[in-house]
């Protein structure tokens, strides 16, 4: 018997395991897809999170870490309508962390949440340069 498929020959149920649940591995970045881009001596990072609120996005300064999670929690049961029988929507938890450096400050990130997208603008600091000079050992 063969499957009924979708176009470029595709199975109908190739979709359904390639979900969080059966072990695709990287979720949060294919759901929190992200741009940064240096402006005028800034980085400027773009991440998009349809169907979120701000209430329900963190982001956190941490070790030279940036980190942005963000956390939907809806019932999936039954709603006014009834029991779905089928849902897309994203319910649970995701998260991206982002090596900025040690130098950074959370009061230097500026953030804001529009139309589904996350801004984070920062000032793109020198890394510190490790001094090069060799240093010999006095010998007595």
């Amino acid at each position: 018997m063969q499957v009924p498929s979708k176009s470029f020959g595709l199975g109908l149920f190739d979709d359904f395991f390639d979900t969080p649940f059966f072990g695709r591995k990287d979720f949060s970045s294919a759901m929190m897809r992200t741009d940064v881009q240096e402006k005028d001596g800034n980085y400027i990072l773009d991440m998009d999170l349809p169907g979120f609120s701000r209430e329900d996005i963190k982001a956190e300064l941490a070790d030279g870490y940036l980190t942005i999670r963000a956390e939907k929690n809806e019932s999936s049961e039954k709603n006014e309508h009834g029991s779905y029988i089928f849902k897309e929507r994203y319910s649970g938890t995701c998260q991206r962390s982002f090596y900025v450096g040690e130098e950074l400050q959370q009061e230097d990130i500026k953030a804001a949440y529009k139309d589904g997208i996350l801004r984070l603008v920062f000032p793109k600091i020198a890394r510190r340069e490790i001094e090069q000079k060799k240093k010999y050992i006095a010998i007595e």
